[in-house]
């Protein structure tokens, strides 16, 4: 008896430590499609949004935003959701914010694409600012460079290497012509029920338009908590 009642300390303090264990922060399996998107959460999520979205859409940086603490922070993060990111490009501006993104790879995707809407009100007035006094010089430059100009004179570059990007990274991206050539086939391939930035799919059915309210009370319905 002496010795069954030893055990129990033990025994109760293991029982603690299972208890305790932290569940798991979906936020870090980031995978990535065979069409080139990037997906954020649990592969098994009960509900799965796909969002066609694009850097210079003032609505896409309110949806941004507004969803975050509930989509990223808690949904995302306990498993019962998951986020797919696909581009939806709109103009030159929306094309190299997009390289830029893609840049950080997928464990920095989602993070630096918070971080371009989150600035651009200050980087889209600049980028304006820009293509008015250099429109004309820039519109002789090859494609790809006059991409990497418009980056750069919009202070988008300087943003995205404040992340831990090198020079170096940032040139090889804008080299990468296969990769601009997915984010454009993005745009293309979209579905007919994508008419405007941001359209969202759960599970596959696209959802009336609306802002992050309609697309909670959804998710919400789907299973995400």
């Amino acid at each position: 008896m002496r010795r069954l009642l030893a055990l129990v300390p033990a025994l109760f303090g293991l029982a603690l430590t299972t208890a305790a264990a932290p569940p798991r922060d979906w936020r870090d399996a980031v995978t990535r499609t065979p069409a080139g998107a990037y997906v954020i959460g649990n592969p098994a999520a009960r509900a799965k949004l796909v969002e066609y979205g694009s850097y210079t859409c003032s609505h896409c940086a309110d949806f941004s935003r507004e969803s975050s603490p509930v989509l990223k922070d808690a949904m995302v993060r306990n498993g019962s959701a998951s986020l797919e990111y696909r581009h939806l490009v709109r103009d030159g501006v929306d094309l190299a914010a997009a390289i830029l993104a893609r840049c950080t790879g997928p464990r920095g995707f989602f993070t630096a694409s918070q971080a371009i809407f989150a600035g651009q009100d200050q980087w889209l007035a600049r980028a304006f600012e820009f293509q008015e006094a250099n429109g004309s010089r820039i519109a002789s430059y090859p494609r790809l460079a006059q991409l990497r100009a418009l980056a750069d004179g919009s202070g988008l570059t300087a943003l995205v290497q404040a992340r831990g990007l090198s020079g170096a990274q940032v040139d090889a991206c804008f080299a990468d012509q296969a990769e601009i050539d997915r984010i454009i086939a993005m745009t293309r391939n979209a579905p007919a029920s994508v008419q405007s930035t941001p359209s969202f799919l759960l599970n596959g059915e696209a959802l009336p338009p609306g802002g992050w309210k309609q697309i909670e009370t959804a998710l919400r319905a789907r299973g995400a908590r």
